[in-house]
């Protein structure tokens, strides 16, 4: 992996120069923690690296919650920075899905063409991240076009795709070859820093081909029982950086409007003469948990579930996923 580093202020000056031309999005602390903001002249210093995580996940940015899909919308370049790798590995699974080669989404596409993706390595842990359990590393080394790391003023980038690298050298030219063997062990310290942290939070939690296996043979009882806290209102699924699925509403003038929509709404599966497969309560609690860990993993290569953990965070029934796949594998 080939790495280059530039001071901080040089960096600093150089977002600021970038704003002329590029649409820049960053992670900056908020009353609540930290979120993605466009950014300005005065916010780059706030910018946070290497601190989990956004409170939104990657998926908004390329996946509106509402869109004309008929008519044409110019896309602006755009930078995206602060994305712990939870979100780069939930894009991968996006993209098997909108950048089918027979079947590719168009408006996804150009969004995904018009953007860089610059990754921060996470130092450190939140209550509820997993990544590493199902086998995804707290740092990116695929799906993102660069990688940062912040230490004592420097910034460290791990150059991932062709792309990144081509941005670096146009965009950082001060941005040299690092070779520092001091350095580089630094940024493998703080990596299995990281890692040790996930590890030890998440003793005893199933990986995510066990998972599988559990939630399929799970009783009708446990659905029953962890549901009955659900309130079907959707927040699981709507920050959730995979979940994808969606209603194309028909408008007067052939438009189409494509809105996200949620497998935990009421009516989400009913359809002519008001038959609805997932009517019950429970019946859609489980449909969750088989989508993202039988039914995708049967479909895609990618993983469906990237253990960020904002599904537990995010629930009004305080209903948390990681519990019941303990119970499930005690």
């Amino acid at each position: 992996m080939q790495y280059k580093s530039i001071k901080k202020e040089e960096w600093d000056n150089a977002l600021e120069k970038l704003l002329l031309s590029y649409a820049i999005f960053a992670s900056i602390p908020n009353d609540s923690g930290q979120d993605y903001e466009e950014l300005r002249p005065v916010d780059i210093s706030k910018i946070i690296y290497n601190k989990p995580k956004p409170a939104t996940s990657l998926k908004s940015f390329f996946l509106p919650v509402k869109e004309n899909v008929t008519s044409e919308k110019a896309v602006k370049e755009r930078i995206l920075i602060g994305i712990p790798n939870c979100d780069i590995e939930g894009l991968s699974i996006i993209d098997e899905i909108y950048l089918d080669k027979d079947f590719p989404d168009i408006n996804y596409r150009e969004r995904r063409e018009n953007t860089i993706l610059i990754s921060t390595d996470c130092i450190g842990i939140q209550e509820h991240c997993h990544c590493l359990t199902y086998d995804i590393k707290p740092f990116a080394t695929s799906t993102a076009d660069l990688a940062l790391i912040s230490l004592n003023g420097t910034m460290i980038i791990r150059i991932i795709t062709g792309k990144g690298e081509g941005f670096v050298s146009t965009v950082f030219p001060a941005a040299m070859p690092l070779k520092d063997e001091e350095i580089l062990s630094a940024v493998e310290k703080e990596h299995h820093a990281t890692e040790t942290l996930l590890s030890s939070a998440n003793k005893g939690l199933p990986d995510y081909k066990k998972t599988g296996i559990l939630v399929s043979g799970a009783s009708t009882d446990l659905w029953k029982r962890h549901s009955a806290r659900c309130v079907s209102c959707g927040a699981c699924t709507t920050i959730c950086p995979t979940c994808t699925c969606f209603l194309l509403i028909d408008k007067p003038g052939f438009e189409k409007v494509k809105q996200m929509d949620a497998c935990q709404y009421p009516g989400f599966e009913r359809v002519a003469g008001g038959e609805d497969g997932l009517f019950v309560l429970q019946n859609r609690f489980r449909n969750r948990y088989m989508c993202k860990y039988v039914w995708k993993p049967g479909k895609f290569k990618s993983t469906a579930c990237t253990g960020c953990g904002r599904c537990i965070e995010a629930c009004i029934g305080k209903i948390n996923k990681n519990e019941i796949f303990m119970e499930l594998a005690k």
